[in-house]
């Protein structure tokens, strides 16, 4: 399932199953043809699109698409991305800095990080326990560490801030 959003409009649920296409729990006929150079044909509902992808940001599912001479921009989360903004978990990035929150309600184990620190991607950087199990928090993305707003042995809240990093 992937959730997409077009322009400034409202999100839609897009889903294949059976080799079937529904959005919003609708069934949908259509038909792509690439014609080369990120240039494609589409039939949908009997309609005919000139499709050309301008730009694709596979990592963060952003793209920009020319279709029958409009300019389009089309945001996609796919089921990941959609779980972890359920847990709170979803990166929020203001002028270059992420903000990494907590997932769940919990305690504080480790921190493993302090200010000024370096941290690739994937390095853990907080310990939470969490009804009796431990979660490792790790960073998303590589950068600085600029904040650390927790300390061992802190009671932490869904969606309090933990750690603030810069790009």
């Amino acid at each position: 399932m992937l959730q997409i959003k077009v322009g400034k409009g409202k999100n839609v649920e897009c889903r294949l199953e059976n080799d079937n296409y529904y959005v919003n729990d609708k069934l949908v006929r259509w038909d792509l043809i690439s014609v080369g150079n990120n240039n494609y044909h589409i039939l949908l509902n009997n309609k005919s699109y000139a499709a050309e992808v301008l730009s694709a940001d596979y990592v963060n599912k952003l793209f920009k698409l020319k279709i029958n001479n409009q300019i389009v921009e089309v945001k996609a989360k796919d089921k990941f991305d959609l779980l972890l903004e359920k847990m709170g978990l979803s990166k929020e990035v203001s002028v270059g800095n992420l903000l990494i929150k907590a997932p769940m309600p919990g305690l504080i184990l480790d921190v493993l990080t302090s200010e000024g620190d370096e941290v690739a991607s994937g390095q853990s950087v907080i310990v939470l326990e969490a009804m009796k199990m431990e979660n490792i928090i790790k960073s998303p993305i590589t950068g600085v560490v600029k904040a650390v707003k927790v300390k061992n042995g802190d009671k932490v809240e869904k969606g309090q801030l933990l750690v603030e990093l810069k790009n």
